[in-house]
């Protein structure tokens, strides 16, 4: 083909335009002392200026608001939408038109057209208008190719098409953090900060758990039988700000008896998060299935199922343990106790507890006493599998407060 070709030039006419909404019109204000050369000059001339607010000309937002210059700026989890008109530019009929929006991203090519049917005919000075939208699911170079066929009068087949290139940048930087509990309960902390410019309202921050766990979200504070959010009334993220967010994820009844299923999940949910920007433009992302390292119980675990927050000095209290069995062996079991400096168990040491088949657990009440004021750890506890001849030593096992008995005084 020769260079020097005169660029054919076709009948129809395309534009590409993004809907979007229109921002508060910024004014850069100038002002002087009264006492320097131009005086009240400027003042005057911001007086007089439609954009500036009347009362506070200084103030950088005006009343009014501007139309979109180009694409913008596009976050991961918003709505792209864009208006596509062709344009018959000839006096002459044009006939079997059809126009194809393709959203092309680094890992796949989206066909956004509203119809893939062609237009019969086309008159002069006749549009064809379209409006696609699309929800932004990756990161990075989007190309929106626009291609437009059709025939003129003639009989002659033309096609051309045009290229808009935008990039879409992420919004936010989520960052998550998991807690053991010592029963089977999973703390997740979400840490959300704004890598945007602008304001952000969000909206909702929600965890769906796994369909093994139900969630209770710890992020608002009871207020005269009302609940109200830990972030206020307004809960705006300005830019670079972060947020955290804490979720309380518990086993389901069907499963929190089986050890050896909740020991092996990682699998814990998925962050809804949905948010506005400027003049409501909503955005939302859902992460991937946010997976935890498997807690490692080891063949026995032993946790607390009940135990006081205070005791007394040298005074039994009473706490009720659970053994549950995490391997797939059934065990024949031997509890000893063995005092520390702090703590001392009270009853007989080498009990035998029977056997114990896989996932299944046992409840034993345990009388101790401590001779130690302040926080004390609860430790001493030895577990043996006679059949293995295999031993599970068991130290801070949980923590109790101790303190001095209070006598009142005789009246």
């Amino acid at each position: 083909m020769d260079v020097n070709q005169a660029k054919q030039e076709h009948l129809l006419a395309l534009k590409v335009m993004r809907l979007t909404k229109p921002t508060l019109f910024t004014n850069m204000p100038v002002t002087c002392e009264d006492r320097d050369l131009p005086g009240d000059s400027f003042i005057r001339l911001m007086k007089d200026d439609p954009s500036t607010v009347k009362g506070a000309e200084t103030l950088i937002l005006g009343e009014m608001l501007t139309l979109p210059q180009n694409f913008g700026n596009i976050f991961l989890g918003e709505t792209f939408s864009s208006y596509i008109s062709v344009h018959n530019d000839s006096t002459q009929m044009v006939k079997d038109i059809l126009v194809k929006a393709d959203l092309q991203t680094s890992s796949q090519r989206l066909n956004l057209s509203a119809s893939n049917s062609a237009v019969s005919e086309l008159k002069p000075e006749c549009c064809i208008d379209d409006v696609i939208h699309h929800e932004v699911k990756e990161i990075g170079t989007h190309i929106l190719v626009c291609a437009v066929s059709y025939t003129t009068q003639s009989g002659e087949k033309l096609y051309f098409r045009k290229f808009f290139k935008f990039q879409v940048l992420k919004p936010l930087d989520v960052k998550t953090k998991f807690y053991n509990a010592e029963t089977d309960e999973v703390f997740l902390e979400a840490q959300i900060q704004n890598i945007t410019t602008s304001p952000m309202f969000m909206e909702k921050v929600s965890l769906e758990p796994s369909m093994m766990y139900n969630v209770t979200e710890l992020n608002t504070v009871a207020a005269e039988e009302l609940s109200e959010s830990t972030f206020g009334t307004m809960s705006y993220l300005q830019p670079s700000d972060t947020r955290q967010y804490l979720y309380c994820l518990k086993p389901k009844p069907e499963f929190a008896e089986k050890a050896g299923v909740i020991k092996g999940v990682t699998v814990i949910g998925k962050l809804d998060i949905v948010w506005k920007t400027n003049l409501g433009e909503r955005g939302r992302l859902q992460t991937s299935q946010l997976q935890r390292m498997a807690p490692g119980y080891g063949d026995v675990r032993l946790s607390l199922e009940l135990i006081p927050d205070t005791v007394n000095l040298e005074e039994p209290f009473d706490i009720t343990c659970k053994i549950t069995n995490c391997s797939e062996r059934t065990m024949d079991l031997l509890l000893e106790m063995c005092n520390t400096r702090s703590i001392h168990w009270c009853g007989v040491s080498g009990r035998q507890l029977g056997k114990l088949s896989p996932s299944a657990s046992l409840s034993i009440p345990l009388k101790v006493l401590s001779s130690v004021q302040g926080l004390q750890s609860i430790s001493g506890l030895r577990l043996t599998d006679t059949f293995l001849k295999r031993t599970y030593e068991y130290d801070d096992i949980a923590q109790v407060c101790v303190v001095f008995p209070y006598t009142s005084p005789e009246s």
